[in-house]
């Protein structure tokens, strides 16, 4: 995984969290589901990622 997808993906769940908490506080239950898929998002695209690289990591294994 790129550090560019690495930012990317923590930039989605910070702003998940914050979006949450905000929606919690404010109780704007819109708000808070919004922050909560946000950051669901960034952590499933961080999880895809992580098995992209472990896959290229396998065939990489097996050309040699």
């Amino acid at each position: 995984m790129s550090f560019e997808d690495k930012m990317k993906n923590t930039k989605d769940k910070v702003a998940g969290k914050a979006k949450e908490t905000e929606g919690k506080i404010t109780g704007d239950k819109a708000r808070e589901a919004q922050g909560k898929g946000q950051n669901l998002f960034g952590k499933a695209k961080e999880k895809l990622d992580e098995a992209a690289d472990t896959i290229k990591e396998k065939i990489d294994q097996h050309k040699d």
